[in-house]
């Protein structure tokens, strides 16, 4: 990499970021196997025999577990469709947990958690309340490479090179209207342990107004907002990070950077490799094929600022008929009500899990012969 020529392209978060790197321990080029390479090599000398068949043994065990249970956030592509993971329920049962909690807990943003469950309190839903956890995704429409950012949806996913058949996907917060994320596609650059954080010029001025003036450069730290780790990407200053406030999650909040859940940003940072695209879209309405054959839609709430000249229901029937080839009888009137109440529901269009059509009415005409009324002479 040209250093310089790469930093002349970096805005000041990102050279905030690289130059608390270049002062820290460089850990933050290391790879996992690089870290693991990194443990003392004496300690398996130091396990008895007896002791290191039962590593082996555990070993064994977990990656067998491996094969039928994934880590968080990752899901097997499907052999066909574009349907992944499953919408379940769980029971509260800590009167202590609230929503954001629970979401959490299930890899679910602060927005998806609301909109599954609208009737349930966020701060106290109560023991023995049932939440509908929705961790059901169609596939947005871009190549299945890299990492793909659906903006609307307010979701990132991830698909690994050397896990050909694997996707991860996590919930994420974007720019908030007035600090939009940009669409695009760029790709990583550098990772960063520790990061420090440099508040933008209009930051800082906020807050001097309100008579709180903030430091120029914020350290590593618990009141650092990009939390732990922090993935640079070409686009000047913009970066996938953690946050020190996970409660904000799946809201549209950041000043256009892409928030993580630290946990989430910790597993992605260890295994995404420098150089990795990143498509940056805004897919508001997703269509996709189950693996039984039914087809799906959702749609989630267009970003004010993507609109433009974007027709939503044009753009929804146009990827229908994408999917379909038009050789299909489909529901309009779903889609139109999928477009106006974006809750991000799955609504089946078509398949084993649509509802049937319904005929439509046709109206009956009664035939009736009128005949001429008798004349005088017929009469008699």
């Amino acid at each position: 990499m040209n250093i310089r020529n790469t930093l002349t392209l970096w805005g000041p978060t990102s050279l905030a970021v690289l130059l608390a790197a270049s002062l820290a321990n460089p850990s933050f080029a290391q790879t996992a196997e690089q870290q693991a390479d990194s443990q003392p090599q004496e300690l398996s000398q130091k396990l008895s025999q007896e002791q290191q068949n039962a590593v082996d043994d555990t070993a064994q065990i977990t990656d067998e577990a491996d094969k039928d249970e994934l880590p968080r956030g990752h899901f097997r592509l499907p052999e066909k469709g574009d349907v992944i993971g499953e919408r379940y329920t769980v029971v509260v049962e800590d009167p202590a947990q609230t929503l954001i909690d629970i979401a959490r807990r299930h890899n679910i943003g602060y927005e998806e958690i609301r909109m599954a469950n609208p009737d349930v309190s966020l701060w106290v839903p109560g023991a023995g309340t049932e939440v509908v956890i929705p961790a059901q995704y169609i596939l947005p429409p871009a190549p299945r490479e890299g990492v793909v950012v659906n903006l609307s949806e307010l979701r990132l996913y991830y698909y690994p090179a050397d896990k050909p058949g694997i996707v991860e996907t996590y919930p994420v917060s974007v720019g908030r209207e007035e600090f939009a994320t940009p669409i695009g596609i760029t790709r990583t650059t550098v990772k960063v342990k520790d990061p420090a954080w440099a508040p933008p010029a209009s930051m800082r001025r906020e807050a001097a107004e309100r008579g709180d003036p903030a430091p120029s450069v914020v350290p590593p730290g618990p009141d650092n907002p990009l939390g732990e780790h922090a993935i640079l990407l070409a686009m000047p200053s913009y970066l996938i990070h953690g946050t020190n406030r996970p409660e904000g999650v799946g809201m549209r909040v950041s000043r256009g950077c892409i928030r993580m859940y630290p946990e989430d940003i910790k597993s992605l940072y260890e295994r995404l490799p420098s150089g990795t695209q990143v498509n940056l879209m805004d897919a508001p309405f997703k269509a996709g094929w189950g693996a039984d054959g039914t087809l799906y839609v959702q749609s989630f709430q267009q970003l004010e600022e993507n609109v433009g000249n974007f027709e939503p229901l044009l753009n929804a029937l146009e990827r229908v008929t994408e999917l379909t080839e038009g050789s299909i009888e489909i529901d309009a009137d779903q889609i139109q009500r999928a477009i106006e109440a974006p809750d991000g529901h799955f609504i089946a269009l078509y398949g084993p899990q649509a509802p049937e059509l319904e005929p439509e009415p046709v109206e009956l005409i009664n035939e009736v012969e009128f005949s001429a009324a008798p004349s005088d002479e017929e009469k008699t």
